[in-house]
């Protein structure tokens, strides 16, 4: 049987990811696979994508630094506003765009889920020796 103790803890590399998915957010309308011309006259997509991941980005870091129950709050809801953006900006239509920002806000969500329901517990003092 497999023991899953290393989930209960919120660890530094968990941070890390959040960083590496808001720079994949950032990213996002320009990766390769998808056809270029349909988002290049959209710039609300391209504002969109990469505001939300600079804040998933910027919160990652945030709890990085000093670690906060909102911060893992705010990454949920920012991974949900990014899952259905594509249906309130009106590009659901553009294929790979959309599964990228569905499946990107996703991975955020699940992330915040994970980061919240580890640091559930702790107090403000065992909060702040994050990362230390």
């Amino acid at each position: 049987m497999s023991d899953f103790s290393f989930l209960n803890t919120h660890r530094t590399w968990e941070d890390w990811c959040g960083m590496l998915l808001g720079a994949l957010i950032v990213a996002s309308p320009w990766f390769p696979i998808q056809d270029q011309s349909g988002i290049a006259g959209q710039q609300t997509i391209v504002v969109n994508a990469v505001v939300v991941g600079l804040v998933i980005f910027g919160l990652s870091q945030l709890e990085y630094v000093a670690l906060q129950r909102w911060q893992e709050a705010a990454t949920i809801l920012i991974g949900l506003w990014l899952i259905v953006s594509p249906y309130v900006l009106g590009y659901s239509g553009e294929g790979f765009l959309r599964i990228y920002h569905t499946s990107l806000g996703g991975v955020a969500v699940v992330l915040g889920v994970l980061q919240l329901w580890q640091d559930w517990d702790l107090n403000d003092q065992d909060m702040l020796k994050h990362g230390q």
